[in-house]
């Protein structure tokens, strides 16, 4: 049984005089865990509900819906299962302290890798749960799979799961569609054993319909972890020439590429990206796989609407991979619009290493770095580096407080050439 936490004015809930605090059981007799069950059970057009109202009393509730009605209801959220893995690169152990406790949570979810996208291993997936991914048809799951060596894979997640390659298997043969990914850790999972994985993974198509090549993510705080290091320019270089010719093989042999390698390879390597359409689906676009490529297309199409917007100055931030486009970009728009747009590159010095990218700016980082800084008429954030839903960043500091450091007008915008764009767009006049 699952409770209600919220009903929505004029909907079917309310017709029905469902109320918050009320427990639904169960849906044409299939009993409601959770708000996956209820997700899967309300895409029909007959139901019967078995409610227990706040009061005690048991209600059967029987009626008609259009198919792809909701019922206007609000359910409270399944809490994550943790992960109990020991990953060698897991970001979660190389957190600074005292950041907000929801941060620390390492949630290894196969409902969350359904409803969201999120990653998991499949390390700790019960038969039980196994048999609930076939019979609901939870497809597609997004799974980490690092290496289909299961020595190896053990060493790498601190921790013996189900064999990995069966398992996939058994998904695909049921019905059930994948996402991969495979974390490069130079020295670990690359070279030989990165070549078998993906001739492993690749020979489970068409149940996996893709595999990203992501490298490890290090931050400077790794004390009492086993040592790791990012690629070399020269290893991006040799990967990516291995990535390109599976690419081509797959691609003749089955229509797709199969697999991709992040951008951070590309910027590592100092290469030219593939043209966009080389992503096809970007499938795993979420993954840092063919984003630049994506926003030079976006930014073409946003300067081609772009027109004269007044003059003045304004500014932006961005992480230190993406600085480049971004900058590219603010050139060509203050050439249609006359507004300068000055793009700040932070240096993440909040988490170190090797962190460069603009969703984990901090807002310490921000303000260290900008005072003093000429930011014109406005400070544009980019919401990715933000709390989604509040003006907060990773370490709590907030857009208020930022704008009162700085003694800057602050404004969220969304991350992508047409969000900066209509931001301009919607500066008051005479700012």
């Amino acid at each position: 049984m699952v409770e209600i936490i919220g009903v929505d004015k004029g909907s079917i809930a309310e017709e029905l005089e469902l109320e918050v605090g009320d427990l639904l059981l169960s849906m044409n007799g299939q009993p409601v865990r959770d708000l996956l069950d209820y997700q899967i059970y309300v895409a029909t057009e007959e139901l019967l509900l078995e409610v227990r109202k706040k009061n005690g009393e048991l209600w059967d509730l029987e009626f008609e819906k259009d198919l792809e009605d909701g019922l206007g209801i609000h359910l409270e959220h399944p809490a994550p299962v943790q992960c109990g893995n020991n990953c060698i690169f897991c970001f979660v152990h190389q957190l600074p302290p005292k950041m907000r406790s929801t941060l620390y949570v390492k949630d290894e979810d196969y409902r969350f890798s359904y409803l969201y996208g999120s990653y998991v291993t499949l390390t700790n997936i019960e038969e039980s749960e196994i048999q609930r991914i076939l019979d609901q048809r939870l497809s597609p799951l997004y799974v980490s799979v690092h290496t289909t060596a299961e020595d190896l894979r053990t060493r790498m997640l601190g921790r013996q799961g189900p064999a990995i390659l069966p398992l996939l298997k058994r998904l695909c043969d049921g019905g059930i569609e994948l996402h991969t990914q495979i974390v490069v850790c130079p020295g670990y999972n690359d070279g030989d054993e990165l070549v078998r994985t993906i001739t492993d993974l690749y020979a489970l198509r068409p149940g996996i319909l893709s595999l990203a090549i992501v490298p490890v993510g290090l931050t400077g705080y790794r004390e009492r972890l086993p040592d790791l290091r990012p690629p070399t320019q020269r290893e991006a270089v040799e990967l990516l020439a291995r990535v390109h010719e599976f690419q081509q093989e797959f691609l003749a042999e089955s229509g797709s590429r199969f697999v991709y390698a992040a951008d951070e390879f590309y910027l590592k390597a100092g290469t030219d990206f593939p043209p966009l359409e080389d992503y096809e689906d970007l499938a795993q676009v979420e993954n840092g796989v063919g984003l630049i490529p994506l926003f030079r297309l976006e930014a073409a199409d946003a300067l081609a609407e772009a027109g004269a917007l007044g003059s003045g100055t304004v500014s932006v931030i961005t992480g230190e991979s993406a600085f480049r486009e971004i900058e590219t970009f603010a050139q060509g728009l203050a050439r249609r619009t006359g507004i300068e747009l000055r793009v700040y590159a932070i240096r993440n010095d909040f988490f170190g290493g090797q962190v460069t990218v603009t969703g984990l700016l901090t807002g310490r980082d921000v303000v260290s770095q900008l005072m003093g800084k000429e930011l014109g008429r406005c400070l544009m954030v980019p919401d990715v580096v933000l709390k989604e839903g509040e003006d907060v960043f990773l370490d709590d500091f907030t857009l208020p407080q930022l704008a009162e450091a700085l003694g800057v007008s602050v404004c969220r915008v969304p991350t992508s050439p047409w969000g900066l764009l209509e931001a301009l767009e919607a500066l008051p006049s005479g700012q």
